[in-house]
């Protein structure tokens, strides 16, 4: 194993544990005093985590709870708890229960009651109630084609929280006049409340003419009764609810770049909001490192060049894969040749597209390496079968479920 491999191995197991949120949970749950009866809903990738945490913190002031998190994301019982596992990228029967559960809950609160919110990046898949006369097999349709046309997240839950009873602050509106109290860990660019799982708590930015744009741009295929429900505005005020946002990309680029300093990298955050397809940005990502060690940047070795955000994939192809792998893979060919340099893209959940993956990473060697097992780099892009382009080379980065989910972070390393 290289200098940079391991190196790499340090940072990805580094960047993680700091963006656990145990501890910003701690932090945001000491500023608030709960006086009321109590009650936890928490969802998304690192519902168990959070609800893990609350419960260790608040103990007996809590009344009940509801966690809904992906599958194999659960890590125990916790006390008080109900605990249910559901499909992430798209809503299964289990999200159905477990909303269900948490509607039902909402509508037997009163003034006497509070709600703690845990909020997290998944959420929008794992917390689902179609609104009446819609199925589940229609929400599962709808966000398929937006996947597979390579829509972002804000694109994706603009279409989805109009088709929904509990987004777009209308589990807030079930919940009064019971108070929430909500933590969130934000998995969108910019933070913006109303697209992290699709804000079940917070009022609704986007309007119908947004909606109406984005079904032409990708041209969706929908039922007249899902027309009318888009045509529908959403709710523009909630008053109920106070929201605290505990972690987000831009933490995780900055606990990147601190590791990578103290591996003896100048680290440089080139940005926290890259939003882009991710064969792009792999390309870009191989021009920066080629350009660093031809003297051409500004940049000098060692360094760690990192970019946070979330790439998209635009899917053609019947591969397996996903955005970070895509991205490592598409920048293979631009480093052919180049000593000390590796590339490498991380989803910080730990699953990246529909594999077990969390990302993966590509050298000089990476591109010679495939081509001497007879597999093209371009056609593997072209069929988005990244995955198993960087598993013959035992490429992927596995961590298995992390407990967190605060976007994507890629880093360049050019050593000395």
């Amino acid at each position: 194993m290289s200098i940079l491999e391991k190196d790499m191995n340090k940072l990805v197991d580094y960047v993680i544990q700091e963006n656990l949120p145990d501890e910003a949970v701690r932090k945001a749950l000491s500023t608030k005093d709960f006086n009321k009866k109590l009650y936890v809903v928490a969802i998304g990738k690192a519902a168990w985590h959070m609800a893990n945490t609350a419960s260790k913190k608040l103990g007996d002031k809590i009344v009940r709870g509801i966690v809904i998190t992906k599958y194999e994301h659960s890590e125990g019982d916790i006390p008080k708890m109900e605990i249910i596992e559901a499909g992430h990228p798209l809503s299964d029967e289990n999200t159905i229960r477990g909303t269900k559960k948490v509607v039902e809950l909402a509508k037997t609160l009163t003034d006497e009651d509070e709600v703690l919110f845990l909020v997290s990046g998944g959420g929008s898949a794992l917390f689902e109630e179609p609104l009446p006369g819609l199925t589940l097999e229609d929400i599962v349709d709808v966000n398929s084609q937006l996947l597979a046309a390579g829509a972002d997240i804000v694109e994706i839950n603009i279409i989805r929280k109009r088709l929904s009873a509990v987004k777009a602050g209308r589990f807030a509106k079930l919940v009064s006049p019971a108070s929430i109290f909500a933590i969130v860990l934000s998995d969108v660019l910019g933070d913006r409340l109303d697209s992290i799982a699709s804000g079940p708590a917070h009022p609704d930015s986007s309007t119908t003419a947004d909606a109406k744009r984005i079904i032409n741009k990708y041209n969706l295929k929908l039922t007249p009764l899902m027309v009318e429900f888009l045509e529908k505005e959403t709710p523009k005020e909630v008053d109920n609810v106070e929201t605290i946002i505990t972690g987000s990309v831009v933490t995780l680029s900055r606990s990147a770049a601190d590791i990578a300093k103290e591996m003896g990298y100048h680290p440089y955050v080139i940005c926290s909001n890259m939003n882009c397809e991710a064969r792009e940005a792999g390309r870009l990502a191989a021009v920066i490192a080629s350009d660093i060690v031809s003297g051409k940047s500004d940049f000098k070795a060692p360094c760690a060049i990192i970019l946070g955000g979330e790439t998209v994939v635009n899917l053609k192809g019947s591969g397996k894969g996903g955005r970070n792998q895509e991205l490592a893979l598409s920048a293979a060919e631009g480093i052919l040749g180049l000593d000390n340099v590796l590339i490498m893209s991380l989803g910080s959940d730990g699953t990246d597209g529909p594999t077990d993956a969390a990302g993966g990473w590509v050298d000089g060697t990476t591109y010679q390496a495939l081509k001497e097992k007879g597999i093209s780099t371009y056609e593997a892009l072209q069929n988005n079968d990244a995955y198993n382009a960087l598993k013959a080379v035992n490429q992927l980065i596995i961590t298995g479920p992390t407990g967190t989910n605060v976007n994507d972070v890629a880093v360049v390393f050019v050593g000395s």
